[in-house]
């Protein structure tokens, strides 16, 4: 079969885009990070997600002292749902698909997979600078022009399947491909039930109700 790297965070998004692969025909190596965040339980889930779907699982764990993020510092109170939308919330961690993704390109090459799949969207997210259509095309040219496999000719492809979807379309996307939205995790704060008021709950209500379904996991 053909191989891919997804990165599984253990949330709705990357659990669609796990799906997504498997449909696409490839046999996908999942990559998680454990790298001092708020709390685990996000990772507990992408164990869960990976097993139901068949797939490999790795868990890549280190560190990022400096902090920086709502995510990664206590001290700092994860911002309750902002409307409008506006700026950068303190939820966002310096450089994190960058580094995921680096892992991600490192695993893929080394593997001979020729994809990796990210389920970063662009439409009603929280305002990361690297969600957007433009990051995802400047990397891809890093993955030309800094890998074996690009300076060959044969560069490795940065599959962003839900880059333009809307939280509502995701899901019922991920309906149609029937993945267990009940093992998936999206509150910030961790916890035996979703906070209800984070950005990431905030989203997920709002897509579930525009979608149509209920959600599995409340």
């Amino acid at each position: 079969m053909k191989k891919a790297v997804v990165l599984l965070s253990g949330g709705l998004d990357s659990a669609v885009t796990l799906y997504y692969a498997k449909k696409s025909g490839y046999k996908c190596l999942c990559l998680s990070f454990d790298y001092g965040q708020r709390h685990l339980k996000e990772l507990i889930c992408a164990r869960a997600l990976a097993k139901v779907a068949g797939a490999e699982f790795r868990l890549i764990k280190f560190s990022m002292p400096w902090k920086g993020s709502a995510l990664l510092d206590r001290k700092i109170r994860v911002t309750s749902h902002r409307s409008p939308v506006t700026g950068i919330p303190n939820t966002y961690v310096p450089a994190r698909n960058i580094i995921f993704l680096s892992f991600a390109l490192s695993c893929a090459e080394a593997m001979g997979a020729k994809k990796i799949f990210i389920g970063a969207h662009s439409q009603d997210y929280s305002g990361y600078p690297d969600c957007r259509p433009e990051f995802y095309k400047a990397f891809s040219q890093v993955v030309k022009t800094g890998t074996k496999a690009g300076v060959e000719n044969n560069p490795i492809k940065i599959e962003t399947p839900l880059l333009y979807k809307f939280k509502s379309d995701i899901i019922k996307m991920g309906v149609a491909l029937k993945v267990p939205f009940e093992l998936t995790w999206s509150c910030y704060n961790g916890g035996t039930h979703p906070c209800g008021k984070c950005d990431s709950c905030c989203f997920r209500q709002k897509g579930f109700k525009e979608a149509g379904f209920p959600d599995p996991a409340i």
